[in-house]
């Protein structure tokens, strides 16, 4: 049995030990926050049970197969419930979309604004599911550690031609506007530009068919709460509110991790799924790999940052469905100035997250638990104080989502806060208040991502959105089930 510190305790960190646990190695689970789930936070307020996201759970597999580990079911320890429609699409004229998987309502859908785009979308959809074979189903759990592992994904790359965007790709098959915004905005949920993100993450559309959209009773933190009792059922130790400053070295090797209390403990292993800017240049400080590491990390893209509002309401709004995305009157032209302005857009597209729809138990009797996000530039590019600008933005998207969607709103709130790019930098050491770590575009993918064990300090790993495959909840659970596949090799090699 080795002693192994994951430092994070986000899904990616939460998979990973678990993953180790269950294989007999000894495993603490090391927090900053006072509440497991990363990103995955939870606020309570006067009632009201806040996710601070991510709330758009889909491959419901990646997640069983933790439990089943270790001979265990996962519905005894959360309960799953399936969302429909998966998104309600909004745009400014009125028109409205439905994107589900009941495959009679959406074709009908799209054959009422085009039937040559009822018949592309069919084509699309193949397209879809070829490279979620390749990309997700055969690459997706597999770590890309030397070039040459690259070099062997190139025919299938090549093929399906990911140097293509998605955008591109959904062009291709779709004419409508409206409808090539309702299947290519799918990237903006893992930090990608739909216009720039390799079209290999195309496949989303298939992993949504195929296994549907889910949202945990209690919200996505009973799924956290659930994975940390997995976790320590099996007889992991997780500790809360109580920072990593350190991964010790002694030569090529981390020997030990200090946290923010004094405790200094030796480990065999150590594997952060904390942001990998701040693990290199603050945790691995002391090393020559941690400087040069943190140096080449901030010279690649990051994704752009996310404002986030949440707010409990007096009453309900019975025909706003869970998930919805609001489109602006812009959307390229938007997206370009997300991505690449030193300004705050005026304007904005959005996603509005409705639990209660599903879990009237998120809010008090008769009232409704929301949050709206926009995308907004990282602190890179926008330097403004947020502290200063944060509470006129919020009430620019209140007054937009008043007019468009909720009418009466502003008069019925009880409950409001914030989460900015700022927060995002100080609650989650999040480099440049980026949202979802290094942008997800070929150039930075599988090999050219983080590895999932570095290549000088040789018991160090990595999990979480900054390797691959990616953000999002499949994305960082399979970067755990990639590297927990290097660490259970590599720790029965040092002990055999």
């Amino acid at each position: 049995m080795s002693k192994v510190a994951v430092i994070g305790a986000g899904f990616g960190g939460l998979a990973l030990a678990v993953r180790l646990q269950s294989a007999g190695h000894q495993v603490t689970l090391i927090e900053a926050r006072d509440k497991p789930g990363g990103r995955a936070y939870v606020w309570e307020r006067d009632g009201y049970t806040f996710d601070a996201g991510p709330t758009v759970v889909t491959d419901p597999p990646c997640l069983e197969e933790l439990f089943e580990l270790s001979g265990r079911k996962m519905a005894d320890y959360v309960e799953m419930v399936p969302v429909q429609p998966f998104y309600q699409l909004h745009w400014e004229d009125g028109r409205k979309f439905d994107y589900t998987n009941d495959d009679e309502k959406l074709y009908s859908q799209i054959a009422a604004r085009s039937e040559a785009d009822a018949a592309g979308y069919r084509e699309f959809m193949e397209y879809a599911k070829n490279v979620y074979r390749e990309g997700y189903v055969k690459l997706g759990h597999e770590a890309f550690l030397d070039f040459k592992s690259m070099i062997s994904a190139a025919p299938a790359l090549i093929k399906y031609e990911a140097y293509r965007s998605v955008y591109s790709i959904v062009s291709r098959y779709i004419k409508d506007e409206q409808l090539r915004q309702a299947f290519s905005f799918h990237t903006l949920l893992v930090g990608g530009n739909p216009y720039k993100t390799s079209a290999i993450y195309a496949l989303i559309h298939a992993l949504e068919k195929q296994d549907g959209v889910w949202f945990p009773r209690g919200g996505t933190h009973a799924l956290v709460r659930g994975l940390v009792n997995l976790f320590t059922d099996l007889g992991g130790t997780v500790l809360l509110s109580n920072a990593v400053e350190e991964i010790e070295t002694e030569g090529n090797r981390a020997s030990a991790v200090v946290m923010k209390d004094g405790t200094r403990e030796r480990f065999d292993a150590v594997a952060s799924n904390g942001d990998i800017v701040h693990t290199y240049e603050k945790l691995l400080g002391r090393h020559p790999r941690g400087k040069k590491g943190a140096r080449a990390l901030k010279r690649k893209r990051f994704s752009p940052s996310l404002f986030v509002l949440y707010f409990g309401v007096k009453g309900t709004y019975d025909d706003v469905p869970h998930h919805n995305i609001l489109f602006g009157e812009r959307y390229k032209g938007l997206l370009d100035e997300i991505y690449g302005s030193t300004e705050l857009p005026d304007d904005f597209s959005l996603y509005l997250h409705h639990p209660t729809a599903t879990d009237p138990s998120l809010s008090p009797p008769g009232c409704s638990t929301f949050y709206v996000l926009a995308p907004v530039p990282h602190m890179g590019k926008f330097e403004k104080d947020w502290d200063e600008v944060a509470e006129g933005y919020g009430d620019k998207i209140l007054d937009y989502l008043e007019a468009h969607l909720l009418p009466g709103l502003k008069d019925r709130i009880e409950v409001r806060h914030h989460f900015t790019p700022k927060d995002f930098g100080r609650e989650l050491n999040a480099h440049l208040g980026s949202a979802f770590s290094l942008e997800p575009v070929l150039w930075q993918s599988a090999y050219f991502r983080v590895h999932n064990r570095d290549d000088v300090v040789k018991n160090l790993y990595f999990a979480g959105a900054g390797t691959h495959p990616g953000a999002g909840i499949p994305g960082v659970v399979g970067s755990a089930k990639a590297t927990a596949k290097l660490m259970l090799e590599d720790l029965a090699a040092n002990t055999g």
